[in-house]
C-alpha cells in the first residue's frame, strides 16, 4: 500500500499498486462517499487503460454508476464534479511523475479533494485488512460523457487580447494538448504538442531545470515575450521570461493579483503555502490582497481556500487555485489570466522580467533536499539551533516548521510524497543567505 499518499494514490504501476488496488479503490469509493455515481476521466500513460477498466469495474460492481469523461486533464474532472453535480470522481494519473507511475486522484461534491485524512486512509484500511467486495445484487453501469466542450466554454470565458503577445508553449507530451489550440489558437510557437504518455521528450515536471531546457531554447530562438510550460495532467503551470529565465512559480501567486485585486476589484484573502516567499505578500498588500499561509499541496489548499471564502491561491509547486473554479486548480485557467496580465503590462511598455523584478525583493535557495531517516529530529535541531541565536518575528508549525527573522526566514518539512527532509530559506543578502544555508547542512549532516 506504498501508493496510498497525503494528496492521492500514486507510484510505479505494478510495483507499488496494481489493477487489483484500482479495482478495490474503485469498489470502496461509493460507500466511502455515499455515491450512486462516479466521475471518472485518464491521462494518457500506457497502463491508464487497464487501470481505468479495474476501477469502473469495482465501481459497477459496488452497485454505482460510472460517468465515463475519457481522456481528461484533472482540472476536467474537478470541473465535471462540481458543474454536474457529482459526489465522487477519479482522475486516473501521475501527474507529473516519470512514465512508469500512474495514481488516482480523487474528489468528492464540490471537487473537494479526499486525501489520506479525508478518506483515502479508510480505504486503505479496508484494504488491507482484507474486506471482501461481493458483487452488487445490480450492478452499475457505465455511461460514456462528453464534458469538454463545456469545460473549454468555461476557460474561454478568461481569454484577453494576446495579439501583441509572442508566446513559447511546452505542452509536455501531456493533457493540456487537450485544449491549447482550441484557446490559444496558432499564434503561440508549440513543442511536445502530441499527447504521448511515454513522455519522450521529458518528463513532465517543469519544477525540474532539465526538463525546461527546451522552452528556454524555444522562448530564445522565437524572441517570446514569455514561456509556458505545463505538466502531465495540466493542473500546474510554469512559466519563463523573456530573458529565458524560469521564475519561481510561487512570485506568479504575485502577478495574479493585477488581474483578481486590480482590475477586478476583489479585495481579500490570498492563500499561499508555507513555502512561498515573503515577497508575495509585501507586493500584493497594497493592492488589497491579505495573506494567509498554510500546508503544501490540493488536498489541503483547497479546503482552505473554501473555508476562508479566498479571492484565490497558489503554491511553490506551480498549483493556482481560484474561488471562481470551485475552489481548485487549474493550470489552464492560471495560464489564461496571466498571460492577460502579461499582454496587459507588455501594452504599457513593462517586460515580464520587469515585472518579476518588481516582485523579487530577496536572494533564494531553491528547495533543498536531504534524504534522512531521522526527519523530526533534524527539523528540531535546526529550528531550536536558530531561535536560540537570534529572535524570531514569526513562527508557523503546521507543516514542518517556516521561522522568520529580521533578515531572513526558512522553511523545513518533510516532505508527503518523497523520503526527503526540504529546506528553503530567504534572505535580505546572498551572503547572509550562504550562511544560513552552510548552517543548516552543517546541522542536517549529523542526522544523515
Amino acid at each position: 500500500m506504498g501508493a496510498f499518499h497525503a494528496y492521492d494514490i500514486r507510484g510505479i504501476y505494478n510495483v507499488d499498486f496494481d489493477k487489483e488496488t484500482a479495482y478495490k479503490v474503485g469498489y470502496f469509493l461509493p460507500e466511502l462517499l455515499s455515491a450512486d455515481k462516479v466521475l471518472v476521466g485518464r491521462d494518457a500513460r500506457e497502463s491508464s487503460p487497464e487501470i481505468h477498466d479495474a476501477l469502473v469495474k469495482g465501481i459497477t460492481d459496488a452497485g454505482a454508476d460510472v460517468y465515463d469523461v475519457g481522456l481528461s486533464t484533472t482540472p476536467m474532472v474537478y470541473f465535471g464534479t462540481a458543474n454536474y453535480g457529482f459526489k465522487a470522481s477519479v482522475q486516473i494519473t501521475a501527474s507529473h511523475n516519470p512514465a512508469e507511475y500512474n495514481g488516482m486522484k480523487v474528489s468528492r461534491e464540490n471537487a473537494l479533494p479526499v486525501g489520506l485524512d479525508t478518506g483515502l486512509g479508510q480505504i486503505k484500511e479496508w484494504i488491507e485488512g482484507g474486506r471482501p467486495c461481493p458483487p452488487a445484487q445490480v450492478c452499475g453501469k457505465v455511461h460514456p460523457m462528453d464534458i469538454r466542450k463545456d469545460y473549454l466554454d468555461f476557460l474561454l470565458r478568461y481569454k484577453g487580447d494576446w495579439s501583441g503577445l509572442k508566446i513559447a508553449m511546452d505542452v509536455s507530451n501531456g493533457m493540456a494538448s487537450l485544449f491549447v489550440r482550441d484557446i490559444f489558437g496558432d499564434g503561440p510557437s508549440y513543442i511536445y504538442e502530441e499527447m504521448d504518455g511515454r513522455f519522450p521528450n521529458h518528463e513532465p515536471n517543469p519544477l525540474v531545470p532539465a526538463n525546461v531546457e527546451a522552452l528556454r531554447s524555444l522562448v530564445a530562438e522565437t524572441k517570446a515575450d514569455v514561456g509556458v510550460i505545463y505538466d502531465g495532467d495540466a493542473d500546474r503551470v510554469m512559466f519563463v521570461d523573456e530573458n529565458s529565465r524560469f521564475i519561481s512559480p510561487d512570485l506568479m501567486i504575485a502577478v495574479l493579483g493585477h488581474y483578481f485585486l486590480e482590475e477586478r476589484g476583489e479585495k481579500g484573502i490570498v492563500l499561499q503555502d508555507i513555502r512561498s516567499s515573503k515577497a508575495v505578500g509585501e507586493y500584493l498588500a497594497p493592492m488589497g490582497g491579505m495573506m494567509h499561509t498554510w500546508r503544501v499541496g490540493r488536498a489541503f489548499a483547497a479546503l482552505k481556500l473554501r473555508e476562508l471564502d479566498g479571492v484565490y491561491g497558489g503554491e511553490l509547486a506551480g498549483h493556482y487555485y481560484f474561488r471562481d473554479f470551485f475552489y481548485s486548480d487549474s493550470g489552464l485557467l492560471a495560464s489564461i489570466l496571466i498571460l492577460n496580465v502579461v499582454a496587459k503590462m507588455k501594452a504599457e511598455g513593462v517586460t515580464l522580467s520587469s515585472l518579476i523584478s518588481r516582485i523579487e525583493k530577496y536572494q533564494n535557495s531553491g528547495e533543498i533536499n536531504f534524504r534522512i531517516e531521522r526527519k523530526q529530529e533534524a527539523m528540531d535541531a535546526v529550528r531550536d539551533w536558530f531561535m536560540s541565536q537570534e529572535k524570531a518575528t514569526s513562527s508557523m508549525d503546521f507543516d514542518g516548521y517556516r521561522v522568520e527573522f529580521d533578515q531572513w526566514w526558512f522553511n523545513i518539512r518533510p516532505s508527503n510524497t518523497e523520503p526527503y527532509l526540504r529546506f528553503l530559506c530567504e534572505a535580505t543578502t546572498k551572503e547572509l543567505l550562504d550562511e544560513k544555508v552552510t548552517k543548516v547542512r552543517e546541522i542536517v549532516a549529523r542526522f544523515s
